[in-house]
C-alpha cells in the first residue's frame, strides 16, 4: 500500500482507499459531423431532381459547421432552407443548432450561410450551472471547458436535474452523456 493508494500487479489505482465515488453525468451539446455531411449530400440530390431547381446552378455546400446555400434567387433559398432542415432533422440532428444568416443577394446570384451551433460557450455554461444551483435540487454543477459536469449523492436527484434541463430553454440542443453511477 503506497500513501492510501493500493498497488495491485504493477498497477497504481487512483481513487483513495475509503473514498466513495459520487454518481454524475455531463451535459454536451455536440453535432455528428458525418450526419451532418449525409443530411447535405440528400439536400444536394434532391435539388438535382427537382424540376423548379433543375440548370439553376443552386446548391448547398459544407465547410466545417457551415452549411452555405448558392441559388439565382431570394426565394429559391427560402424553398433550400426548408429542405436543408428537413434532412437534417430526419437525420437526426436537432433543428435548434441552425443559426440562419441573413441572405446576401446580387444581380445574378444569391447566398446564405447557416452555422451549426455545437459546444457549450461560456455565458450558456453559466446559464446552466445558475438554473441547477437555483431549483434548490442536491446536486453540483461545475464548468468544465465546453462541458457542465453534474455530481449528486443519489441518481434520482441526477435524473431530476437531467429532467430540469431538457425543459429550460436554451438556445443549444443539449446531449446528457458519461453518467458514472
Amino acid at each position: 500500500m503506497v500513501a492510501g493508494r493500493e498497488l495491485r500487479h504493477n498497477q497504481l489505482i487512483s481513487a483513495p482507499l475509503g473514498v466513495a465515488v459520487m454518481p454524475s453525468f455531463d451535459v454536451v451539446s455536440e453535432l455528428n459531423a458525418h450526419e451532418v455531411a449525409n443530411a447535405v449530400d440528400q439536400a444536394n440530390r434532391e435539388l438535382a431532381q427537382r424540376f423548379d431547381f433543375k440548370d439553376t446552378g443552386a446548391s448547398f455546400e459544407l465547410e466545417e459547421f457551415t452549411v452555405t446555400l448558392r441559388a439565382q434567387v431570394d426565394f429559391q433559398l427560402q424553398q433550400m432552407l426548408e429542405i436543408l432542415k428537413l434532412r437534417l432533422s430526419k437525420r437526426g440532428i436537432d433543428l435548434a443548432c441552425l443559426d440562419v444568416q441573413e441572405p446576401q443577394t446580387t444581380l445574378s446570384a444569391a447566398h446564405q450561410q447557416v452555422v451549426l451551433k455545437h459546444g457549450i460557450d461560456q455565458e450558456t455554461g453559466k446559464q446552466l450551472t445558475r438554473l441547477i444551483k437555483d431549483s434548490k435540487l442536491r446536486v453540483q454543477a461545475s464548468l468544465q471547458g465546453e462541458k457542465v459536469r453534474v455530481t449528486g449523492k443519489q441518481r434520482d436527484d441526477l435524473q431530476a436535474a437531467v429532467k430540469l434541463l431538457r425543459g429550460a430553454k436554451i438556445e443549444v440542443p443539449l446531449q446528457f452523456n458519461n453518467f458514472r453511477d
